[in-house]
């Protein structure tokens, strides 16, 4: 494969501008892990766990990370998201900040597949990042390169997407650039599932948040705290 078709092939699978699910979650205000706004209002939880995350990913969440992203989808065939920071303070899970995010057009999935348009359920690392601009303050090791650029028949609300992204250690390489188009699992597993900008709808498969919520987690993301993302709809991360 050449340079040209393997960019061409990664930046297709993160995914241009569809169908939107439509609106937009509203998270409260800052709070501690203790609660987590459910069906029926507030829900306790254990302030060393996760809020709305089950034993089942829980488990998966690895034992040396003190930063958590949470992903929490409104439903199974939603394109609608909440993004949560977590930082784990002694044996205390405290919610540092919230935005508001758009993840697979057509929902989650348990079986993520290449172009099936929905976002894979799970938890997975956070160990690159990359984007059109520069981030001098990113912590995490950053590739800044034109190559990110989205390809011209792309909406225009798209054109701002890869600016920042941030690599979901889905299905590839880590340590490397975002752009990297290993596929350990096989091209059929899909791949290039990113953090990036939103352009006010649903993506291909990645979860996009606003800029400001990027940059913050670019200052904020730290190798050395081990950084990793629980996502999915509600009731798959409850379970």
């Amino acid at each position: 494969m050449t340079l040209a078709a393997a960019l061409a092939v990664t930046l297709t699978a993160c995914g241009s501008a569809g169908g939107a699910d439509g609106g937009r979650d509203t998270p409260a205000a800052g709070e501690r892990g203790g609660k987590e706004p459910g069906a029926d209002g507030a829900q306790k939880t254990d302030p060393t766990r996760i809020p709305g995350v089950g034993d089942s990913l829980h488990r998966e969440i690895p034992e040396k990370s003190s930063q958590i992203v949470a992903v929490y989808g409104r439903g199974e065939d939603s394109a609608v998201a909440t993004v949560r920071l977590f930082t784990k303070k002694g044996e205390e899970w405290t919610r540092e900040r919230s935005w508001p995010a758009h993840n697979g057009r057509k929902g989650w999935t348990r079986d993520h597949r290449e172009d099936d348009k929905r976002s894979p359920v799970g938890v997975f690392t956070l160990t690159d990042a990359g984007g059109v601009r520069p981030a001098p303050d990113a912590k995490l090791p950053y590739t800044a390169s034109a190559d990110f650029t989205p390809p011209p028949y792309w909406p225009k609300e798209t054109r701002n997407d890869f600016d920042h992204v941030i690599a979901i250690d889905y299905n590839r390489a880590k340590g490397t650039s975002p752009l990297d188009p290993t596929r350990p699992q096989g091209q059929s597993k899909g791949g290039s599932i990113w953090l990036h900008l939103d352009h006010g709808s649903g993506t291909s498969g990645c979860v996009s948040i606003s800029r400001e919520g990027m940059r913050y987690l670019l200052r904020t993301l730290d190798p050395d705290k081990h950084p990793a993302v629980v996502m999915g709809d509600r009731a798959a991360l409850a379970r």
